[in-house]
This record gives C-alpha cells, structure tokens and sequence, in this order.
C-alpha cells in the first residue's frame, strides 16, 4: 500500500507518517511545502513538477491532504488566500487522485459547524461562522461531488508531538517551562473536544486498510474550555508562575467567529473500531511528563 502524505512536516501529517512507516504493509512519502524537514520532499500541489521526488513513478494508492491555511484569523482577514489555500489546493489534490485512482483522505474541521449545539455528530446540518469554516466546508462539498472514494476526517484542537510545536498545548507547555510570570487570556467559553494527533494517525492508518469511505469524527471523551484545558497544563507544572486569565470569547477581539460550544461526537468511529480507546490529554502530559 503506497501512501502519499501532503502536509507531513505539519502535527497530523506527521503523526500520521510516523504511524504509517511503522506499518510493514505502508510505504510512505511525506511531503512538506514551507517548512521541510529531513524526512520529507518538496511537494506544490499548484506546481506538481517541481516536487524533490517522481511521484508518476511512485504511483500512490492513498493521497492524504493535511495541508492547509489553518490560521482562523489570518484566514477571515485574507479570504482569498484561504480559498487558494484550503479550497483550490483541495481541487488540486482531487485531480492528482483521479490521475492516480487514489483514495483521498482529508482533513477537515468543527468549525463546519455554528457551535451552538455542540458537541456535534457526522450528521448534524453544518452552518460554518468563519472563512476559515466555509472554506473547509467547500472543500469537503467539492470531494463530495467529485470524487467517490474519499473519506473526510474531522478533527478539532488537535495537540502531540511536533517539530515547530505550534498546537496550543506544546505552546503552554513552552510557556510553562519559562518560568517566567505572564498571563494568558483565554476564552472560558469555547468548549471543544481536544485529540492526541498520534491517534488520528493510528486510526487513519486502520481506515486505509478496512477501505473506509465517508465522513469520520475524530475526538477524545473530553470536553474542555480553553481554559479547562490549560490548567490542565500546567497542573503539571506546579512551580511555573504562568496564570491563566478566563474571559469570555467577545472581550479577546478575534477576527474571526469561534463555534463556541463546538466539539464532535465520536459514536460512528467507535461503533466501527470497538478495540480502540482514544488517549486523553493527562494520557499525554503524564507520558511525557518532563518534556
């Protein structure tokens, strides 16, 4: 099985590559586009040609697309690069897996949704709030209408191991090992359900193998604010002068629209995948505890 992975310099690309090349049945390429790594390839989805590596010649059974703008306020201040970003690069990779009859495996958002009722299930009637959100929305649509054999994966406040450590738990962590005093303000009422993104790589990997098609929520059983989740944190790191201040979400002045009781439920995933139990964040700081 030949597994192509868009965005593997990035926290899910990643994760899931380090899964995949564990897989004795997966060869993988990785590729990265603005920020490489020793252990991917060059790769433009609007320029194919110019990748570091023969992809005719590799031929991928499953293309997986991590790459995306993902920066919510960026992307409602610069719509257009969104869209280039999180909507034409999708159309793109939808060419390169009919070129190849690949499976295309996608990487989507709650933020589909208003979070007004979340957390949210698969079939729950999205109404996205953001650029960011309608733009992830379109692209899910575009793989819908164009290209059968497709799973989308739906993911939210996603957090592990990472080269950059740009998720917000690695970012509290750095914080937290400053020893320096400092406050953070952060929302009290955005509520979301984090995932380990090593996880998300394990059962990707499982997806690919059972030939799963169709939409999938990826989550933990936690349900967390933002501030929820940074104290647990930094219960880890009991002598670090960090405070956390809560607000609520209209005092931060963000760009963008957050879904603010946003989240998914996971009952399809785990009705499919029994044998699975998803780690929690304790799961993660405990493992790693010292960093």
């Amino acid at each position: 099985m030949k597994v192509f992975i868009i965005g593997a310099s990035g926290l899910i690309g990643g994760n899931c590559m380090t899964c995949m090349r564990r897989d004795p049945d997966m060869d993988v390429i990785g590729s990265h586009f603005s920020f490489a790594t020793l252990d991917t390839e060059y790769f433009n989805v609007f320029d194919p040609q110019a990748a570091t590596f023969d992809l005719n010649a590799f031929a991928p059974d499953v293309i997986l697309h991590t790459g995306a703008l993902t920066h919510v306020d960026y992307c409602e201040t610069h719509p257009d690069e969104s869209y280039r970003h999180n909507v034409g690069s999708t159309r793109a990779v939808i060419e390169l897996a009919e070129k190849f009859k690949s499976k295309l495996i996608f990487i989507s958002t709650d933020y589909v949704f208003d979070g007004k009722n979340g957390p949210y299930a698969e079939t729950d009637p999205v109404n996205p709030l953001s650029v960011y959100g309608k733009h992830k929305l379109e692209a899910e649509n575009l793989i819908r209408e164009k290209y059968a054999d497709h799973v989308i994966i739906r993911v939210t406040n996603v957090y592990g191991h990472e080269i950059r450590g740009k998720n917000f738990v690695s970012f509290l962590i750095r914080e937290a090992r400053k020893c320096e005093e400092k406050t953070l303000r952060l929302p009290v009422d955005q509520f979301a359900t984090p995932v380990n993104a090593f996880d998300v790589g394990a059962l990707i990997c499982a997806m690919i193998k059972d030939k799963k098609t169709g939409t999938y929520h990826l989550a933990s059983d936690e349900y967390l604010s933002r501030v929820e989740l940074a104290e647990k944190v930094l219960s880890f790191f009991p002598g670090s002068p960090l405070r956390i201040e809560g607000v609520p979400t209209r005092d931060l002045g963000q760009a963008a629209p957050r879904p603010l009781r946003g989240g998914l439920k996971t009952a399809k995933i785990r009705n499919e995948y029994p044998g699975f139990t998803f780690s929690t964040l304790h799961d993660f700081l405990e493992e790693h505890d010292g960093f």
